[in-house]
């Protein structure tokens, strides 16, 4: 039997996960065998896992958070939608969000039963409001908003989308799997202090560089983790308010290690660094003819022919495209201007 050697990341363009840091994936070394999900036994986990979700709090402007370390922004985002339905006062519950969100609501609102309602994108496509608007009604839950989205790194107007779930009564979720290590260095409103955003999805195993998977769920207040709480009869804690019971604490410790080498200061030249070369990127790619999404964050998207995409991905390239079939460029730590400088001359090559 032939042993699985581990992908190299020298030609990976599309994936919005990295390189751990160095000390992230020695801390997941050390915790492999740990269970953040029986915390009573597992004590230091527990007590790394509380220091990781303070972290994320100054991170996302919240002075005192709730929270836990998931298993990545699909999970979160599911628990957003469950706890808004436990606490809505609604017959038949539903979530309203832009079109733009991750397809992980889709998953949320099949398992927990609930109607998602989804509308237009403005032209900048970010979330519009008074399209969402159309949608509310009595029974509306959570309205949801996306900092970063997957497709095109657009930055939903969050305050605007606070003002619309106040005015509806319901929850106001913001997605910042992706975005939440990016934007705490630029000048959008998006996060617990620039509105009354009651949950948050930020990924520390996104550009957080933690080591896979250490996803992050936020919450203002702690009767939200109550309402997704259950009872364990036969754990040492007497409730769990995470959607999966046994947990790595590798995703834990390499989270808090990530956070403990790189906040604020090494993010925010990872991001300076990213931001370069996606500007550097998209203007060699406009240079050639090509039709380019002008990026916002350190992702590009860009109308490039399908049979230049295939002839790329022939050559190694691992790229992706978005559902109008651009190709997307994620300009996460490992993407260095040598490998976008060699993507170019392959595109030049196969024109």
């Amino acid at each position: 039997m032939t042993q699985a050697v581990p992908q190299t990341f020298d030609r990976v363009l599309s994936s919005m996960c990295t390189r751990p840091h160095p000390a992230a994936r020695a801390a997941a070394e050390r915790f492999l065998e740990t269970n953040p999900g029986d915390p009573e036994t597992y004590r230091s986990v527990a007590r790394l896992e509380a220091d990781v979700v303070e972290w994320l709090g100054e991170v996302t402007g919240l002075d005192r958070p709730h929270g836990y370390v998931a298993s990545g922004g699909t999970e979160a985002n599911v628990q957003a939608v469950r706890a808004a339905r436990n606490r809505a006062d609604a017959a038949d519950p539903n979530v309203v969000a832009p079109e733009s969100i991750h397809f992980s609501f889709q998953k949320a609102a099949e398992v927990l039963d609930v109607d998602l309602r989804t509308a237009p994108v403005d032209t900048d496509r970010r979330a519009d409001p008074a399209a969402m608007a159309d949608l509310v009604d009595s029974d509306t839950a959570l309205i949801v908003g996306v900092a970063g989205t997957t497709e095109y790194g657009r930055v939903d107007p969050i305050p605007a989308l606070a003002d619309l779930a106040a005015d509806a009564d319901a929850f106001l979720h913001v997605d910042a799997a992706w975005g939440g290590f990016a934007l705490p260095f630029t000048d959008h409103e998006w996060h617990f202090g620039h509105a009354a955003v009651d949950t948050m999805t930020i990924d520390p195993h996104k550009l957080g560089r933690a080591a896979v998977p250490a996803g992050g769920f936020l919450a203002r207040e702690g009767a939200t983790m109550d309402a997704l709480a259950v009872e364990t009869p036969y754990l040492e804690s007497t409730s769990q308010a995470t959607l999966t019971g046994t947990r790595s604490g590798a995703g834990v410790a390499s989270a808090a290690a990530a956070l403990a080498e790189l906040w604020p200061d090494g993010y925010r030249d990872a991001f300076d660094r990213a931001r370069a070369n996606a500007e550097w990127v998209a203007s060699a790619l406009a240079d050639r003819g090509v039709d380019v999404v002008d990026p916002v964050l350190p992702l590009v998207a860009a109308d490039l022919p399908g049979d230049l995409f295939d002839a790329l991905t022939e050559r190694g390239w691992r790229l992706a495209r978005t559902a109008r079939g651009e190709l997307r460029i994620v300009c996460m730590p490992h993407v260095t201007r040598e490998m976008l400088i060699e993507f170019v001359d392959d595109l030049d090559d196969c024109r």
